[in-house]
């Protein structure tokens, strides 16, 4: 054990002795002290961990509400859409290591959502802590000492972050797992299980091979027991030839897909009763315990085994669970929360994780409804419930796009910085600004920055005046999305009843845009044409047009190349900047109807008077869409004492957004940034949805322009 005293957090000196005695193991594991510095010299410990450690869902949650959100109908069809695009990878990963290719999705998407929710832990403060604190400190510090060996040995680039447990990358391993499993799926040199999907698919599959898996053979499946059937004979480890247990009446689900025809008589297999008799019961085989190795919890194994033949096709289970109150799908925990914060609960959105905020907020309504119990689970009866009482929605038109075959190469691609376009055009040049290449104009009557990641807007600065646009000193390095600015919303806004694997917001603000032409107008004004790169399977083109002068034009153009009507959204989502958020007003609103996101666009509101963050009905925080706007807004700051117009054609609805100070508290890129900035965003969203007919084009523009008050 580490001379380490007990509650270290509030303890300067324990701390320090912690990491002086941690130092010198590392050494003595090979760890160089320079790397060890690096990495931990000015780390403090995060308490918060401690809490976790006797905390896992995969032990805490009942297994139906574990699964129903793991193997739902929403990761189902991800898993689809992600087996047929890498579908030459896994052959080959199925080829070599015999792991067929199901399973290795369904571990990436249980582990990960298919390597969008990863943790966002910074993994040498959380292993550190668990280092010198807590129970099970030598497993930590094993776990810290092989992340500062991988992060010494090159394998990872920077430090990463992940789960409170040290878990990290697309499929969640270990440190030490990384170490011994991890291989190298795209041939680059690196193993690389945070940014390569190649590696962390080919490492998963080395994982379960390495732990038993038995090629072309299943995993089990779920069966029906006999009447009277003796429960103390089940358990993984109680094995007996599979004839043993046909010879006992153990049965195929009739009427089911069944792999029982792929074993022999004599294979080991156990019979698991994971909620009892009156639940579901499974015949499980030696590839059940290699998934199990993967994260020794009964319910973590089943779900990645129930996912994965879902992945195949087959039917979900024939038993209910021993339940009167079924847990939700994701689908089903969003709509829950959007009923939650229709009912004034503060929530931060809806989001389908079951934070502590939900919780108090379901145990709040079910103490107000008499249902019992009144713990905070999020079941089916809290859901019907408190839809029962809620309005008809406003119905919104969908869009269905699907994600452009070249899309993630475009998303990898290099940014553009040089353009022939560019050399006769006074004022223009290409830069940096504020760490992202960017067009830079300047002219007579103003300075511009336009990021050629995502044809994104960063500055706008008029002769005398502050900045128009904030952006975030906390924005991420692309191809994260900018935050601030203007980010280019197309061809959706809002996903709309849209669903499957689509990036937020559409396809062009996370891909390097092109210079199409530039040109100077003989007072100075500026005059871009700019594109993001065509997606051939995407019958929409977009070209946008930005005059920088006295004021700043954007115009977005879309043509219909295509044979079929199609239906879209979008927006430009201006980050105005502002002395204070909470002082400002916006002008031009009043009397129109609104729908507000915290209500779940459930009833349209009328305005009275002009906007702003004291309005009783957004206090502190907004996410409204105007209806039927008028197309003309000022925003009038008394702290910078100026007044910047909105001006905007094309558009039929006006968004109105600031998180607040509980949202952006949750935002990495935002944090104490929300009262710098106000969103008024020119946009056709909501019931406002473009109909394009073939052949046809529309125009949304804006023209923005500030004057001192």
């Amino acid at each position: 054990m580490l001379g380490c005293a007990p509650a270290f957090a509030a303890d300067d000196a324990a701390w320090t002795r912690c990491l002086t005695s941690l130092r010198e193991s590392a050494q003595a594991k090979g760890i160089d002290a320079a790397t060890f510095d690096q990495h931990l010299a000015q780390v403090q410990p995060d308490a918060s961990v401690l809490a976790l450690l006797d905390a896992q869902p995969e032990f805490t949650t009942p297994l139906w509400d574990y699964l129903a959100a793991l193997v739902d109908e929403e990761r189902v069809a991800d898993g689809k859409a992600f087996l047929a695009r890498y579908r030459g990878l896994l052959d080959g990963i199925a080829a070599q290591y015999g792991v067929d290719a199901e399973t290795v999705v369904a571990v990436w998407g249980v582990e990960s959502d298919y390597g969008r929710v990863t943790g966002k832990r910074p993994l040498l403060v959380s292993l550190a802590t668990l280092s010198c604190e807590g129970r099970r400190q030598p497993f930590f510090r094993g776990e810290l000492f092989a992340l500062l060996q991988l992060l010494q040995d090159g394998d990872l680039a920077a430090a990463p972050t992940g789960s409170w447990a040290g878990a990290f990358g697309q499929t969640q391993f270990m440190p030490t797992t990384y170490r011994r499993i991890a291989v190298d799926g795209d041939g680059d040199g690196r193993r690389d299980l945070v940014a390569s999907v190649p590696d962390a698919l080919a490492s998963t599959a080395n994982y379960l091979a390495r732990a038993g898996w038995e090629s072309g053979q299943p995993w089990g499946e779920e069966v029906i027991l006999p009447e009277g059937f003796d429960a103390t004979r089940t358990g993984r480890k109680q094995r007996r030839p599979w004839r043993e247990w046909r010879a006992l009446g153990v049965r195929e689900v009739e009427g089911r897909p069944s792999h029982l025809s792929r074993i022999t008589d004599d294979t080991p297999a156990a019979v698991l009763l994971p909620t009892g008799a009156q639940g579901p019961a499974f015949l499980v085989f030696a590839n059940y315990d290699a998934i199990y190795a993967y994260n020794a919890a009964e319910s973590y194994a089943l779900a990645i085994a129930l996912l994965s033949d879902r992945l195949r096709g087959e039917p979900g289970l024939a038993t209910a669970w021993p339940t009167p109150d079924p847990g939700l799908d994701r689908a089903h925990r969003r709509e829950l929360q959007r009923l939650l914060i229709a009912r004034g609960h503060e929530l931060g959105g809806a989001d389908g994780m079951l934070g502590t905020a939900t919780r108090r907020a379901i145990q709040t309504e079910q103490q107000r409804l008499g249902l019992q119990p009144a713990d905070g689970r999020a079941g089916q009866s809290i859901l019907v419930a408190l839809k029962a009482e809620a309005p008809a929605p406003v119905a919104l038109k969908g869009t269905a796009f699907t994600l452009p075959a070249a899309y993630p190469r475009f998303v990898q691609s290099p940014i553009v910085s040089k353009h022939r376009a560019m050399k006769d055009v006074p004022g223009l040049s290409t830069g940096d600004f504020h760490g992202f290449p960017s067009l830079l104009v300047s002219t007579p009557h103003s300075t511009a920055a336009i990021s050629l990641f995502g044809g994104q807007l960063l500055s706008f600065v008029p002769a005398g005046q502050e900045d128009v646009m904030w952006l975030s000193p906390l924005a991420k390095p692309t191809p994260t999305p900018i935050r601030g600015g203007t980010p280019v919303c197309w061809p959706y806004f809002g996903r709309q009843d849209q669903t499957g694997d689509v990036p937020a917001h559409g396809f062009v603000r996370t891909v390097p845009w092109q210079l199409v032409d530039a040109s100077r107008e003989a007072d100075g004004t500026v005059v871009l044409h700019m594109a993001p790169p065509v997606m051939e399977d995407l019958s929409l083109r977009l070209r946008m047009t930005v005059r920088i002068g006295r004021t700043l034009e954007q115009s977005l153009e879309t043509e219909n190349v295509g044979r079929e009507t199609v239906r879209f959204t979008q927006a430009l989502h201006n980050y105005f900047h502002v002395g204070d958020a909470l002082q400002v007003s916006t002008e031009g609103v009043d009397g129109l109807d609104y729908l507000d996101k915290f209500e779940n666009y459930a009833v349209a509101h009328r305005q009275q008077g002009d906007w702003s963050l004291r309005d009783p009905r957004d206090p502190g925080r907004s996410d409204r869409i105007y209806l039927e706007a008028g197309g003309r807004y000022g925003l009038v700051d008394p702290v910078l004492r100026r007044r910047i117009e909105l001006r905007t054609e094309g558009s039929k609805t006006l968004v109105a957004w600031n998180p607040g100070e509980a949202g952006a508290a949750k935002m990495d890129d935002v944090r104490e940034g929300w009262r710098q900035y106000v969103c008024l965003e020119a946009a056709n969203a909501g019931p406002d949805v473009i109909e394009l007919a073939p052949g046809a084009r529309h125009v949304l523009r804006q023209t923005i322009d500030s004057t001192p008050l």
